[in-house]
């Protein structure tokens, strides 16, 4: 800290909803040394999109570090447990294939999994990819139980995320960070106030003439913005040619049975559609591409595709997929949407803002405002909106449909050099270039090249150091045994249930 700067004593969040009360949680527990004042700002008037309500992994962390409880967690937000994604439709149609959490098999002697897998399908008589996933088995069979520390059990290798309800978790939030000091102003901003030599944002001016100032701002306004897009002008990276789904219509439905411990993606004519199971109702939404259907045709396919009667009028959204050219810009940081929007597929949204919120706190500001603190936040971000947009591409890319000019567009699209390096990488050996803050490790990218039929011509040539009939011995164990714990775990109703069922 330089001598003319001090720390930070005010942060306003503006806007609620998942963003919002995800960053003013953590500020509460993390930020709030006594001294420093966290205000959020949010109007009642203006709704939340909250259609991320399916995450990844990570989620995990995030609750652990704001000390929630699990089965307070699940049983208020109406969770249920998640062991990856179903996708049906997107190979070609008829096909489906799971993109399963957790490791795949184990490796031998310090040689991935799936090159061994590889060597041996081809000597024909190697059980599905799949089979080797304790997540995948225990998916397959409807049923779910946490995992275990013991390496030599099966169950150390299940991974797990949930889903919930995003309205509920904002609330369930935003009851822990009002409880630790957050204070929240009810009111619709009318106008920013800047400095006039800095720039900076000084303060946020209601529509009733109040006035909320701050040294630090957290913009999580959605869409709109208000902060970093409006305000300061930060442009924004389109990536609509990659990824030309614009639109989404969301609507729940009635839960039915049985509760499937993962999330489905459909896809159809010129999109997509989700399905994800909550406690008390199954959320459902179709995305899809305005260039190559109507937003009325979009909807009738999703009302025709329900499992259960709908609950309420479906909701229509625009966006654009893409980025900000910056992050943090001044005294802004753009959280969620106001930072950027990659569309649903892999449950990565809530993982987004999570990332920022960390990364934020790691290179929290004093009044100096360091440049090089700006720098390297924008850096990490960006190189982690990179990472996930490209594994997004790889869905569509990897196709062989062509039953469509959507399928047709997308299967036929340049795509971004780092994504065709490694795809081409991948053809030849199998090999995966992990990239080292890459969100997704070796075992997804394995499994939606193999899922979408991106097959490679040799594999790993230290493979065939081993003795093949001892790592064939052993991988046929290795699924005797997934398939066993799996049928042993208590279905996944069940499991919920009985441990955190919902309550209000």
């Amino acid at each position: 800290m330089s001598e003319a700067a001090a720390p930070i004593e005010s942060v306003v969040i503006v806007g609620g909803g998942t963003a919002g009360w995800m960053a003013a949680a953590a500020a509460s527990r993390y930020l709030n040394d006594g001294r420093r004042s966290i205000t959020l700002v949010e109007s009642d008037a203006i709704g939340t999109v909250g259609v991320g309500e399916a995450t990844i992994p990570p989620i995990l962390q995030f609750n652990g570090l704001l000390g929630i409880d699990e089965k307070e967690f699940v049983a208020k937000t109406g969770a249920t447990f998640k062991l990856g994604i179903e996708f049906v439709n997107w190979g070609g149609v008829g096909e489906r294939y799971l993109h399963p959490f957790g490791t795949i098999g184990r490796d031998f002697e310090g040689v991935a999994f799936h090159q061994h897998w590889l060597k041996h399908r081809r000597a024909g008589g190697m059980a599905d990819f799949e089979r080797f996933s304790m997540s995948a088995q225990a998916a397959a069979a409807h049923r779910f139980a946490a995992p275990v520390s013991d390496p030599r059990s099966p169950a150390s290798q299940l991974a797990y995320a949930y889903h919930f309800d995003a309205g509920l978790y904002a609330k369930f939030l935003r009851e822990r960070a009002e409880g630790q000091g957050v204070r929240r102003v009810e009111g619709r901003i009318a106008s920013v106030e800047r400095d006039g030599e800095s720039g900076h944002v000084t303060a946020l001016v209601l529509d009733d003439g109040r006035r909320v100032a701050g040294q630090f701002f957290i913009d999580c306004s959605g869409f709109r913005s208000l902060l970093l897009g409006e305000t300061l002008g930060v442009g924004y990276r389109d990536w609509s040619h990659w990824l030309p789904c614009d639109r989404a219509i969301a609507v729940p439905s009635q839960r039915t049975d049985p509760l499937l411990p993962y999330t489905r993606a459909t896809a159809r004519e010129a999109g997509w559609q989700w399905r994800i199971p909550l406690q008390h109702r199954t959320g459902n939404g179709h995305v899809y591409s305005s260039g190559f259907t109507t937003d009325d045709r979009a909807q009738e396919i999703l009302l025709a595709n329900l499992d259960g009667a709908p609950t309420a009028d479906p909701r229509r959204l625009s966006f654009k997929a893409g980025v900000r050219e910056k992050l943090w810009e001044k005294n802004v940081v753009a959280l969620g949407l106001s930072g950027g929007f990659l569309e649903p597929l892999e449950s990565t949204s809530i993982h987004l803002i999570q990332t920022g919120i960390s990364k934020l706190f790691w290179l929290f500001p004093d009044t100096a405002h360091a440049e090089v603190e700006r720098r390297e936040y924008n850096r990490l971000m960006s190189e982690q909106f990179d990472y996930i947009r490209d594994f997004i591409i790889l869905h569509y890319k990897a196709t062989t449909r062509a039953d469509t000019p959507f399928w047709q567009y997308v299967r036929d699209m340049p795509i971004p050099d780092t994504l065709a390096h490694k795809i081409e990488l991948f053809r030849e050996k199998g090999r995966i270039l992990r990239y080292d803050h890459d969100l997704f490790e070796v075992p997804s990218w394995v499994s939606v090249m193999f899922g979408q039929g991106i097959w490679p011509t040799g594999h790993d040539a230290v493979a065939d150091s081993l003795d093949e009939a001892l790592v064939a011995g052993t991988m046929e164990r290795m699924v005797a045994a997934y398939a066993d714990l799996a049928q042993r775990m208590p279905p996944h109703a069940d499991h919920v249930a009985r441990t955190a069922p919902m309550r209000g």
